[in-house]
């Protein structure tokens, strides 16, 4: 019969195989827990095979969890045309009249979020032609306040 420590090894290493072909970041520490299987079985000739299946259960579920809990993505240049919150306190000229009973339109010198002109909402009338700052962002539209 086969030695709990080929199988191990080989499982290991079509693991990581398979996290090479996706990509995801997922298999390749369940992969990482068959090679310490592998090594473990090889220190430990003795050791019962559900005992192996133990402590592969526990290294990869374990290494998994550890890895979500402290992995934290920080890329922000995949948000897209998503408020991040630069847009808070930038002036522009409102040329369709807003109120709280009616949405109006913003329009900005420079693009904001991808364009000049927004729809707005206000709990104050604020009239054509006025200057207004945009104090926060609700869904597609922008609450605004007069200056």
């Amino acid at each position: 019969m086969t030695e709990p420590i080929w199988i191990w090894g080989a499982l290991g290493l079509l693991l990581l195989a398979a996290e090479m072909a996706t990509g995801t970041f997922y298999i390749v520490w369940f992969g990482i827990a068959a090679l310490l299987v592998a090594l473990i079985s090889w220190l430990f000739p003795s050791i019962s095979t559900p005992l192996q299946c133990l402590i592969f259960a526990i290294l990869s579920l374990g290494s998994l969890a550890v890895w979500k809990l402290y992995y934290k993505k920080t890329e922000t240049h995949s948000r897209v045309g998503q408020a991040q919150g630069e847009e808070i306190g930038r002036v522009g000229l409102v040329f369709e009249t807003v109120s709280a009973t009616q949405n109006g339109k913003i329009r900005f010198t420079q693009g904001l979020m991808g364009s000049r002109e927004w729809a707005a909402v206000s709990s104050n009338t604020i009239e054509v032609g006025s200057e207004a700052k945009v104090i926060a962002v609700e869904g597609n539209a922008l609450r605004i306040a007069a200056i």
